[in-house]
């Protein structure tokens, strides 16, 4: 397989490129018999899709998910579900002029040396338009760990540049990180973040900056040990997201300057009689492994590369050229990356439910 497939029981082939005549997704190993609707994945695909607001791209897609398999009278049936949103609002042209060269930071010039050839309208695959399957996937997986399993996972803007947000993210609801386009649920922080956006994208830049995951009520015993360790299908998830740059769980690199007295998480006997940890610098795992305590995670993204700004670059001659990229892009793309970050969260979780049942009959 050649990199288009994540998972293992539940298991997701992404397919389509930003300008080609759709994207979508196949999901193989969704337990049947699971109720879903078309319009409950439409809403998760609404949170990701362009043209949302001022401070992302201005390309109007519907992104109309289309159910193709899988289902019968709105319930799984064990078997493959084809999801597809077709491409309506396509500009080829304002890519005519990055055909023979390469941006800066981006994927241009990796993939014609990997392949020999690249899809130089839009991005081809290498575009976050991609994401549009994943989210789609994540839809079915983050609605059955709710309903079966109790399980809550958001995220939401923690930073953006040099602007950030000190809120307790065990407090935060999905309704504050909804009230606003930045997706940032402190109100007078995410105001600051959104005129950083707009004096960046008036400039012809882009700005980058980080997003917090949490994972809330997660069964103990989720996560295999050495190479699938929970923690460590969650950083790769994260790290497939277009423009990520950094993961890190729990305490994440702040923990280095804590002596071990200071960062183990002691353990103790709950009103309810549960084993739980009065701290949570681990971040809800030990060895790999879910111990029942909140999940959470920090996703650095770098700023978007195809920015107006003139640059300077190569083209496929290798002669120096200079660049002024124009077509319809991001200037922060942390907001529309919300609902991909939680897609890929409930992705790992399912597949990691499904292995725990399946070992532990």
């Amino acid at each position: 397989m050649a990199g288009n497939t994540f998972g293992q029981l539940f298991r997701i082939t992404t397919f389509g490129e930003s300008h080609g005549g759709a994207v979508g997704v196949v999901v193989d190993g969704c337990p049947p018999g699971f109720e879903i609707s078309q319009e409950e994945i439409q809403k998760e695909l609404d949170r990701r899709k362009p043209g949302q607001s001022s401070i992302t791209s201005p390309r109007k897609e519907q992104d109309e998910i289309h159910i193709f398999s899988g289902l019968m009278n709105g319930k799984t049936t064990g078997t493959p579900i084809l999801l597809l949103a077709y491409n309506k609002d396509v500009k080829s042209e304002d890519y005519l002029n990055l055909r023979d060269l390469y941006r800066p930071g981006h994927a241009d010039y990796t993939f014609q040396k990997k392949y020999g050839i690249r899809d130089w309208k839009g991005s081809g695959r290498a575009s976050a338009r991609e994401t549009l399957g994943r989210v789609a996937a994540g839809a079915i997986a983050k609605k059955y760990l709710k309903e079966k399993l109790g399980i809550e996972i958001m995220s939401f803007v923690q930073q953006v540049g040099d602007i950030k947000t000190d809120i307790d993210f065990n407090h935060v609801t999905m309704d504050e990180i909804e009230s606003n386009i930045v997706r940032c649920p402190d109100r007078q922080i995410s105001e600051k973040m959104i005129r950083l956006i707009e004096n960046v994208r008036d400039e012809g830049d882009s700005i980058g900056g980080v997003i917090c995951g949490i994972i809330k009520h997660v069964p103990i015993g989720l996560g295999e040990p050495v190479f699938d360790k929970l923690s460590a299908d969650l950083g790769k998830a994260m790290m497939s997201i277009n423009a990520v740059k950094g993961f890190e769980i729990g305490s994440g690199f702040e923990g280095v300057k804590l002596k071990g007295s200071q960062h183990n998480d002691e353990f103790y006997i709950d009103k309810e009689g549960k084993v739980r940890t009065k701290t949570n610098n681990a971040g809800g795992t030990l060895g790999g492994i879910s111990n029942g305590e909140t999940i959470y995670f920090r996703v650095a993204i770098k700023p978007v590369s195809t920015i107006k700004k003139q640059q300077k670059t190569v083209n496929i001659n290798d002669e120096k050229v200079l660049l002024e990229a124009t077509g319809r892009h991001d200037p922060c793309v942390l907001p529309r990356a919300i609902p991909v970050v939680d897609a890929m969260s409930a992705l790992v979780i399912m597949d990691h439910y499904l292995r725990h049942k399946a070992q532990n009959l």
